[in-house]
């Protein structure tokens, strides 16, 4: 590939003081890249919004003041090449991310065009000449850039499979914690492990971002354990595999939350052989999910936490019977997630009312027709253990398979 600024001349002083006129709107040009004009663009809308806030943003700040600098001190482009080493680090995250190539290099190519169309903005009669010595130092200036970030996005990418064929297999870890793959000889996972199940806040994600937060939970794990952990992850959490794991390390909770945001919620169960990793798997995620049920503050949770509660939600005797409480109110999902929303915040009202951004009466009134409904009454401790037992029996009922293997794509389970 020739170069592009090889031959390129000297620019005038007309050129540069043209550019220099563009150089107040730095700011306001790359918000209107990062929100305006990267917006059309197929596939954008879907990045985080610290993505496109923060870096994106902040990449676009950077080509432009390099630019504009590079115009206004006539530098030769072919010995100051270190301005490029942030558009390198920005695509080598973006390929880690799983940003498709061709979105990437049309954010710098429409980048160029919204400065080409400011300077056009700023040009005055007379200064049509300056604004083609501008076009072939900006467009040179693009070649490079785009050269550089290709390089950059396909060796990480080469990279990344290289990396990957030395990882534990997705399938392996789903086959292990599913029952249906044994350890391998000489693995480590046919002894005793530790079996995690983790819960991040916020729900489901864009899939960008959902590869960003699988990345640094797995980075985590890997830092807390002090190895690379056998895992399957997404956006929402999911479970991993630590070979000769007895117990999580007291700050896991807190790296998590730092990591990943507050409200990350976990819990660790012990397995004495590989064959018992799908049953420990099972118990850590209904861990879990009586926890958030119960009202238990986020963070690690361990089964005598919630003993008595996971008890309650065990399949017995008089298990239908119970889940049949909820019954006559199958048919209204708003009493329902009300009832399940009221138990989470340990029946304080005004909390639920909060987060189901209902006023405080509503929320009563909901539970007072759930009462007339159902027969139970959620003020007294008969009828919220009831009440709660009943919701998490019919959790249960509605999982696919069980807990081990519920959810799509890596197996996680949704508590």
């Amino acid at each position: 590939m020739t170069d592009p600024d090889s031959a390129l001349p000297a620019l005038s002083g007309t050129a540069r003081s043209l550019a220099a006129r563009c150089a107040p709107r730095v700011n306001a040009l790359a918000r209107q890249m990062s929100r305006g004009a990267f917006e059309q663009l197929h596939g954008y809308a879907e990045l985080p919004a610290d993505v496109k806030d923060v870096e994106i943003a902040a990449t676009a700040r950077h080509g432009l003041r390099l630019f504009l600098d590079r115009v206004a001190h006539d530098p030769d482009p072919r010995t100051t090449p270190g301005g490029f080493d942030v558009f390198r680090e920005r695509a080598a995250q973006r390929a880690e991310e799983g940003m498709p190539l061709p979105l990437l290099l049309t954010t710098h190519s429409v980048g160029v065009r919204v400065l080409w169309q400011a300077l056009r903005d700023a040009a005055r009669p007379g200064e049509e000449a300056a604004l083609v010595e501008l076009a072939g130092y900006l467009f040179g200036a693009e070649q490079r850039i785009v050269q550089a970030v290709t390089e950059t996005y396909l060796d990480e990418q080469a990279a990344a499979l290289t990396a990957e064929r030395h990882t534990e297999h997705p399938s392996l870890v789903r086959g292990l914690l599913e029952g249906t793959t044994p350890p391998p000889p000489g693995s480590g996972l046919d002894g005793p492990s530790l079996v995690l199940f983790v819960q991040l806040p916020d729900g489901p994600r864009a899939t960008v971002a959902a590869r960003r937060m699988a990345r640094r939970l797995q980075a985590a794990l890997d830092r807390s354990f002090g190895r690379e952990v056998p895992a399957l992850l997404d956006g929402t959490g999911g479970r991993a595999i630590v070979p000769g794991g007895t117990e999580p390390p007291t700050a896991l909770a807190g790296l998590l939350d730092e990591v990943c945001g507050p409200g990350v919620r976990l819990a660790a169960v012990p397995a004495e052989t590989g064959a018992g990793i799908p049953e420990a798997a099972r118990t850590a995620a209904r861990i879990v999910r009586v926890a958030r049920a119960c009202g238990h503050p986020a963070g690690l949770h361990r089964l005598d936490d919630v003993l008595l509660e996971y008890q309650l939600s065990r399949p017995s005797a008089g298990s239908d019977r119970i889940a049949a409480l909820l019954d006559p109110v199958a048919g209204r999902p708003e009493l329902i997630e009300t009832l399940r929303t009221h138990l989470e915040q340990a029946r304080d009202r005004r909390a639920t009312a909060r987060l189901l951004t209902l006023h405080p009466n509503t929320v009563d009134n909901r539970l007072a027709r759930f009462s007339t409904m159902t027969g139970l009454d959620l003020s007294t401790p008969r009828g919220a253990a009831l009440a709660l037992a009943a919701l998490l029996l019919r959790d249960a009922e509605e999982e696919p398979g069980s807990p081990a293997s519920a959810g799509e794509g890596d197996g996680t389970p949704k508590a």
